[in-house]
């Protein structure tokens, strides 16, 4: 986790540290040493970010930055482990450092799914904005000090910007490994599928009113024998580029709504429902199967569907959550505010709960603009009889404001953190 102590220098543009500085700082409270042989780094640098402040503007272009280093937080809370670190790194650039074992393999397929969270289109209000990140990987050498791997990573990072082409670079100067090729990759996911590889975490989610669980989030985790483990971005990913996305949400849905089976009737459990699921014609008609299957009550079904996932078909879209909804399913509009925000989207679909992406609670406690807009869409949510989920809540002040506002749940790390079924189990026993 990344150190939420004061530190003594501050970013214009991000909020964030220096690199050097923090670093340092961090890596003394986390009692982590240098040379140490499970800390890795990337450096994410943004081309040609200059020619981003000519054409929309120095503010435009700290605006930019500023979702970059948020996406690049909630990314690493999502995906990582052990404790992290990100840090301005000046200019168009950000470093990630994470300290825990992790494969070469591991390292780059991480790195992968970040690039790809950084690239997605970023809504200014001088129009949208799609930036090209490449990303130098290194894995600290022993007896190396932290300033000889911030020299190795810039050097390497230059390196793969000024390759056409060149997304990763490696920072002692060899070719970005092949890894895994596709077909190994498939096969070790029909595989992980067969061998029960595929972990289901649960969030918890919990009232705003009287603080007591209502239910969790299904998160799936790959838990790889070679390259260790892969978060749910990097294993849906993998899953999308091998064509398996099916299977894959077939299996987790399955599992869940097993182990859901056994939770109290008043607890609900939520799933996510990615863009490839909502192309496939049969997926409702399957879903529904598994369902009946597992004895599940649709009743105490969420079904999460994010912005992104809609973008391709959304009169399909509407259709197939219809008919979920007829069988009893809710439906939620996930990660709201971490894209376009299209507001068209809460009129066309049947929807029963808007969930706000961790970014619309991030400032809610120190900057009025940001409660102003969380109050306006609570309000538009409630004329709408949407219920809305807050995601991302750290702290209590975050906690008592999206109270305040009129938010009805809420998840986070303030009370739980993503679990394992066993350690859902007995968040149970000790909340009845």
């Amino acid at each position: 986790m990344s150190n939420a102590g004061e530190p003594a220098t501050r970013d214009r543009a991000t909020g964030l540290d220096s690199a050097q500085s923090r670093i340092t700082e961090w890596m003394a409270t986390e009692g982590i040493e240098e040379g140490s042989t499970h800390l890795h780094a990337m450096l994410v640098g943004l081309r040609r970010f200059d020619a981003v402040n000519l054409a929309y503007g120095e503010a435009a272009g700290d605006e930019a930055l500023e979702e970059v280093a948020t996406r690049m937080n909630n990314f690493a809370a999502g995906e990582l482990e052990g404790r992290w670190l990100v840090a301005r790194a000046g200019g168009g650039s950000f470093l990630l450092l994470a300290a825990e074992p992790c494969s070469r393999e591991r390292w780059q397929l991480v790195a992968d799914e970040l690039a790809e969270v950084v690239s997605r289109p970023i809504a200014l209000p001088s129009g949208v904005l799609r930036l090209s990140p490449r990303v130098a990987l290194i894995r600290m050498l022993t007896s190396e000090t932290i300033e000889l791997m911030l020299d190795r990573l810039g050097q390497s990072l230059s390196q793969a910007t000024l390759k056409q082409g060149a997304r990763f670079v490696w920072a002692n100067g060899e070719a970005t490994p092949p890894g895994r090729s596709s077909a190994q990759l498939e096969a070790d996911l029909l595989a992980a599928i067969e061998r029960d590889e595929i972990e289901v975490l649960y969030q918890p989610q919990f009232s705003l009113t009287d603080d007591r669980l209502v239910g969790a989030e299904a998160l799936a985790r790959w838990n790889h024998p070679e390259l260790g483990r892969i978060g749910a971005s990097a294993l849906f990913a993998i899953a999308e580029r091998t064509d398996h996305i099916t299977p894959l949400s077939q299996h987790i849905a399955r599992k869940a709504l097993n182990q859901a089976g056994h939770w109290p009737a008043n607890l609900r459990l939520s799933l996510n429902v990615t863009a490839a699921d909502l192309a496939f014609g049969s997926y409702a008609g399957q879903l529904l199967d598994t369902l009946r299957a597992t004895a599940f009550p649709p009743n105490r079904l969420t079904l999460e569907v994010t912005e992104q996932a809609l973008i391709t078909d959304i009169g399909l879209a509407a259709q197939i959550m219809a008919e979920f909804v007829a069988n009893g399913i809710r439906m939620a509009l996930d990660d709201f505010g971490a894209g376009f925000c299209n507001f068209r989207y809460l009129k066309l679909l049947p929807l029963h709960y808007l969930k706000l992406d961790r970014s619309m609670v991030d400032g809610i406690g120190r900057d009025r603009r940001d409660r102003a807009v969380l109050r306006a869409i609570v309000a538009m949510a409630k004329a709408l009889d949407l219920e809305v989920i807050a995601e991302g809540i750290e702290s209590e002040a975050q906690r008592a404001r999206v109270a305040a506002e009129g938010c009805a749940y809420y998840q986070g790390f303030i009370r739980a953190q993503p679990m394992s079924a066993e350690m859902f189990a007995k968040l149970v026993a000790v909340s009845a």
